[in-house]
């Protein structure tokens, strides 16, 4: 529900009403606080205060295939213990509906209701979440086992299927801004939620009439000791054969995030050296006070870890986000400025899988990719004879795809062993990139020879992506309104050879919001909105055949030919 007024600084009196009537219920006094003090504010006619309140009533936090992320604060479209009790016990409520089967998992004191793992970040509020899961889920007769402290999401997405439970909660929001925090839901066979499920849990949280209606218990959940992480070490520690070259230098920055000692651990128990680290962001700080973003693929976020690699001369640097589910990879480059190149994750997509398809595809498995990565993976599969399927955006429908050996997509989120997590996980292909780079030097190459092998075989594949950040969610709607009625029929002088709405489906893929452009030159382009974040979001490739080992023209064609490719996109989507 959305609340206006005539004049600014009105207040409507159902408004003010919904306004208490939260607060009254919110068990977080903090929050409540916050709340009576802008419901005061606004009643003294501060404009800004009202409009504050009507945003924070839009509705309730929406509940999607993401789980819930938002921004901190008091009301129900905030992150805040009232909202996060809410949707605890809507995913109760759909398991106990959904199942009929026993309780899985060797629970100590076997109950009646489900089995739920629940993990956290190091955000604001992300203890005080996680442990209103685990008083949900135990007041309806489950089992509530909490990760000991914070951890990467990968190690929540492997506990999961480790031990059994019938769902996961992972309480992050992932690379979004400080003032963030996030709710996400993975079931029992240790993926994402998608579509049907997210509707149901949504329908049963929208049943919940208060959060004093809500049993919560007061003890009675778990509390994992080490042993969770040993058997998350041990088994990923074993994507790298026991054989390959240990030889090499890594510098890794986790960004402010819960990254540090597990990659670290990792590392050592595969056989490698301890990365060096960027001091600066080793521990968790909810603040990320070094970076603006904590994204590792927004320009500046990893200024620090070149400005340190500039100095130490590692041989890569590996950098993931704050809650390690994602993977970026620095290398060496003398071509550019600094000396230090950072790669796009559809070339380090191409690299992963380089490796694993050397190395031997079993029979019968596949690698997958998102529509909006590069098409090079479906070019090496179908060299290499390995199946190949691509999926819609995002882990959820990746880590689903039958036979999975390896997905990625291009938003730096890599599944190298979906048997140990069926989720994009920066903790193995850290490792797996650092096992193909110490290979190279042992033979005296590097990453960057592998892609120029890969380019001149299958052609350069030059992708770029831009996104559109805004203040109000409808200007998405508008711009993809405006292109669903006036569809170009040339982008950058390259007449449009199809365009695919992809809400109507396409290649048999479930609909989604979208927009999908092929060019006469093959240039192909992907407008959507995020599914996480305020911003719409185009994605822009350009294939350019290499001739004669003409490779250097070959990558300059492409780029001036994506260069002419993104300004006239940026013109189309201009708000």
């Amino acid at each position: 529900m959305s609340y206006t007024s005539r004049h600014a600084a009105d207040v409507p009196d159902d408004l003010l009403v919904a306004a208490r009537e939260w607060a009254a219920d919110d068990p977080d006094p903090v929050t409540r606080d916050e709340l009576l003090a802008i419901v005061a504010a606004a009643e003294g006619g501060d404009p800004a205060a009202v409009a504050d309140l009507a945003d924070r009533f839009t509705g309730l936090l929406q509940f999607g295939t993401a789980g819930l992320r938002g921004a901190l604060g008091a009301g129900p479209h905030r992150m805040n213990r009232a909202v996060v009790i809410r949707a605890a016990a809507g995913l109760v409520a759909h398991l106990q509906e959904a199942s009929s089967a026993p309780l899985r998992g060797d629970s100590v004191a076997p109950q009646d209701g489900a089995f739920v793992v629940i993990g956290r970040d190091a955000r604001y509020n992300s203890d005080a979440f996680a442990i209103d899961t685990a008083a949900v889920v135990t007041a309806a007769g489950g089992r509530a086992v909490l990760l000991p402290e914070p951890l990467p999401t990968p190690v929540l997405a492997f506990a999961i299927r480790h031990l059994g439970a019938d769902a996961g909660v992972m309480v992050t929001a992932s690379h979004n801004p400080p003032q963030d925090n996030g709710y996400k839901v993975y079931l029992g066979d240790g993926s994402q939620i998608v579509p049907p499920s997210d509707a149901q849990i949504a329908a049963q949280i929208d049943r919940v009439p208060s959060v004093a209606a809500v049993p919560r218990a007061e003890s009675g959940w778990e509390v994992l000791g080490d042993e969770l992480l040993e058997a998350y070490l041990d088994a990923v520690s074993g994507v790298v054969g026991p054989d390959t070259p240990r030889d090499l230098r890594v510098l890794h920055t986790s960004l402010h995030g819960v990254g540090d000692t597990t990659v670290r651990r990792a590392f050592e128990r595969a056989g490698f050296a301890a990365p060096e680290t960027v001091g600066s962001q080793a521990e968790p700080d909810p603040d990320f006070p070094t970076v603006t973003f904590p994204n590792p693929e927004e320009d500046g976020a990893l200024d620090a870890a070149l400005a340190a690699a500039r100095e130490s001369g590692p041989d890569l640097v590996i950098a993931n986000d704050p809650d390690a589910d994602r993977c970026a990879v620095a290398v060496p480059d003398p071509a550019v400025d600094g000396g230090w190149r950072l790669l796009r994750g559809d070339e380090l997509g191409a690299l992963l899988a380089s490796h694993l398809i050397m190395r031997g595809v079993p029979e019968g498995r596949r690698m997958a990719n998102s529509i909006v990565s590069s098409r090079l993976l479906a070019a090496m599969c179908r060299l290499s004879g390995v199946a190949h399927e691509e999926t819609l955006t995002g882990f959820k429908w990746i880590a689903r795809v039958d036979d999975l050996h390896y997905g990625y997509e291009e938003a730096l989120g890599y599944c190298v062993a979906p048997d140990l997590v069926r989720d994009k996980d920066g903790v193995s292909a850290a490792l797996l990139i650092a096992e193909l780079a110490a290979i190279l030097k042992a033979e005296g190459r590097t990453l960057l020879d592998v892609l120029d092998d890969l380019h001149r075989q299958l052609g350069v594949h030059a992708t770029d992506a831009f996104s559109i950040r805004v203040e109000d969610l409808a200007d998405i709607g508008r711009i993809m309104a405006r292109l669903r009625e006036t569809p170009p029929a040339e982008v950058a002088g390259s007449p449009v050879a199809s365009a695919e709405d992809l809400s109507a489906g396409a290649g048999g893929l479930p609909p989604t919001d979208g927009l999908r452009y092929l060019l006469d030159d093959d240039s192909r382009i992907i407008v959507r909105p995020s599914g996480t974040e305020p911003k719409l979001k185009v994605y822009l490739e350009a294939i350019e055949p290499v001739a004669d080992d003409d490779l250097g023209p070959a990558r300059d064609r492409a780029a001036e030919r994506l260069g002419r490719v993104r300004a006239s996109m940026q013109s189309l989507t201009a708000l």
